[in-house]
Order: C-alpha cells, then structure tokens, then sequence
C-alpha cells in the first residue's frame, strides 16, 4: 500500500480547509494525534505499522473541514458526521480503504449499529469500530485532546468521566484502550502547543 507523505497530507488539509482558521484548527489536532499515538507506540507489544499510524492520525478529521459553511462557521450540530465525510473524502482523493477507515471509525470508542438507532444519529446504519490495532492506537491517542475553544488536553481520567455519561460499555472500551496502550504524557505537549489540561 502506498501511503501519502507528511507533505501530500498537509497539501490535503489545505484543499479542503475553507479558512486558515480551519486549518489552523484541524491540521494542529492531527499533528498532536500522531505526536501521542507515536509516543504511545513505544508502550505496546503489537507490531504496529509506523507509516500508517501516522497517515491515519494524520488524516483522520479531515472530514471535519465538510462541516463549514460559506461564512466559516461550524456545524456542531452534524458533527458526528465527520468522520463518515472524512471516509468520503478520502476515497474521491483515490486513498485506499486502510486509511480511509481511520476516518470513520475513530469517534469516541467506536459507535455500533444499536447506538446509532437509540441515539437516532444522522448516520447510515452501520458498525463504525476501530478494527486494526493501528486503527485503535489513533482512536485512543484522539481522545486526549479536544479542539473545543480554545482546544484542551485532557488526561485520562477526564476522558474517562466524559465517555462515561455513554454507558458503562464505553468506559470499558476506554478502561481496555488504557490498559492495553497506556497513557501519554501530555505536560510537554501542552507547553509546546499552550494548549491547557484537564
């Protein structure tokens, strides 16, 4: 499989972001999404696949830029959806399907058919689960920061409280990513990018 460069995927994130504001937005999280999954990627046994960790955390809210309107402005209300835009995407850009998953199946700790029709979400009715390990390295190293104003780091214990209000099957999803992964150490992060914690 060939993968996109660093400098094809910043090419994308500049395509398709409609502001600089965007971009600034979205292509800084994916940076931070790879710096943890690769610092996360010393702490497993797996043999995982560098090249594609990085493409796929990389890539893996493209999706979001989908989401402005002509005025800038982001539609909160269908953001669940940018991760199936970012699927979308990807594939128009004739990206194969390994990496294109990463966008898709990233949200949360992944979202079944069932939650799907119970929370009635503007979505096509499917499983969106992180298969590969690659997949639920940059599933998991995406939930420690948020690109809320302004974005945040959050530690494990606050994404944990977070997914909770989901379930107690989403906690066990974290608590498994958490114990199979570990946890990241985002003071160095927070000071390089200003970013706080919680």
């Amino acid at each position: 499989m060939i993968l996109p460069t660093a400098q094809d995927i910043r090419a994308l994130h500049q395509k398709y972001a409609p502001t600089t504001e965007a971009f600034d937005l979205v292509y800084t999280h994916c940076e931070i999404v790879w710096s943890i999954a690769e610092q996360l990627l010393t702490s497993t046994d797996h043999q995982l696949d560098t090249d594609l960790v990085r493409a796929g955390a990389l890539l893996h809210d493209i999706g979001v830029y989908q989401l402005y309107d002509h005025t800038g402005q982001l539609d909160h209300g269908n953001y669940i959806r940018h991760g199936v835009l970012g699927y979308d995407l990807l594939r128009q850009e004739g990206l194969p399907e390994r990496l294109c998953r990463f966008c898709s199946c990233h949200t949360g700790v992944g979202l079944t058919k069932h939650d799907i029709q119970q929370q009635n979400l503007p979505l096509p009715t499917a499983d969106f689960l992180a298969e590969t390990n690659e997949e639920r390295l940059v599933m998991y190293a995406d939930k420690f920061h948020s690109k809320t104003t302004p974005p945040k780091f959050l530690s494990a214990t606050a994404y944990s409280a977070y997914v909770a209000r989901f379930g107690p099957d989403k906690a066990r999803a974290f608590q498994a990513l958490r114990d199979e992964f570990g946890e990241p150490e985002l003071t160095p992060l927070s000071t390089r990018y200003g970013h706080t914690q919680t």
